[in-house]
């Protein structure tokens, strides 16, 4: 499993995100507390948005460990956007190579994932076998995570390059539901494990989905204020201007202050609209053949 962090705003210091955070995600590379293994150390990968460059993201990834690698120490401290992705990884049966780190990129949209598509060994090639000549010449690593993104933007690409939110959540839906009949039909029991954040950079759109019978999924949470600051080490989502707004989207709460987080109910959907208003919603039982569960109560 992995750990990552979406946020959209006003324009922030990466550094303001990344490392200053009580449990920052560079500190969740070596110490996660929300995971039985704290250690996220096989990669990184960043993602962020200059609207007045480019509608496409840079992406910056590395296969060394988050929490010791230099170049985005300095970068973190030089780079403002109002757009960030940044995910550190756990290599579960996949390859150690820059190729394997998220988040993953196609024209102006990002993707991260944080969990485990079950028995993807034995349904790798028919995922593969239904991609658009176009999407399988992009793909480049063998993750599961790359070939769930790879099957939604073949949804996207034929709804139109530019969707609202709330196309982009019934994409990812049907691929839910895509990985699901694919392993009905392979005789898989394995259960998946599938919190997913995806960005065009002005709207979010974050799932915390499981297939497990017990309902356990990976933690997710939000936040939503007027602007995140960090100030004398003490960070704080900030609830003061109205004309301003911002949004984070977490595998781990950075703070200790338990009223700026809200916990993503298993088997829901958070969207983030351009206007950065949020929503909460069930996953659509039609779509996925999930069935919705309540939130668990977010630990101490």
């Amino acid at each position: 499993m992995c750990r990552f962090l979406a946020y959209r705003g006003s324009p922030i210091l990466i550094n303001e995100l990344l490392y200053e955070p009580r449990n920052s995600l560079i500190n969740q590379s070596f110490a996660a507390r929300e995971r039985e293994e704290p250690l996220n150390g096989d990669g990184f990968g960043i993602g962020w948005y200059n609207p007045e460059v480019s509608i496409e993201p840079a992406v910056f990834v590395s296969i060394t460990p988050a929490w010791n690698n230099r170049n985005l120490r300095y970068l973190a401290k030089k780079l403002k956007t109002p757009c960030l992705f940044a995910h550190v990884r756990a290599a579960t049966a996949s390859d150690v190579s820059e190729a394997s780190c998220h988040p993953f990129q196609f024209n102006e949209m990002l993707m991260m994932h944080n969990g485990d598509i079950g028995g993807f060994a034995h349904i790798k090639r028919t995922i593969q076998n239904r991609l658009s000549d176009t999407v399988f010449n992009w793909l480049k690593g063998h993750t599961d995570s790359e070939h769930f993104f790879a099957l939604f933007l073949d949804k996207v690409i034929a709804r139109g390059r530019f969707i609202e939110p709330a196309g982009i959540l019934e994409a990812l839906e049907e691929t839910v539901g895509d990985i699901c009949e694919l392993q009905r039909k392979a005789h898989i029991d394995e259960p998946n494990y599938l919190n997913v954040a995806i960005t065009d950079g002005w709207s979010i759109v974050a799932l915390r989905c499981t297939t497990d019978a017990d309902g356990d999924a990976d933690t997710l949470y939000y936040s939503e204020g007027s602007r995140f600051t960090c100030e004398s080490g003490i960070c704080r989502m900030q609830q003061a201007e109205a004309s301003e707004r911002a949004v984070l989207v977490v595998s781990e709460k950075l703070t200790d202050v338990r009223s700026d987080w809200k916990e993503i109910p298993v088997n829901h959907a958070l969207i983030v609209r351009e206007d950065l208003n949020c929503c909460v919603s069930p996953l659509q039982s039609i779509s996925t053949g999930l069935p919705a569960r309540p939130a668990k109560p977010s630990p101490g």
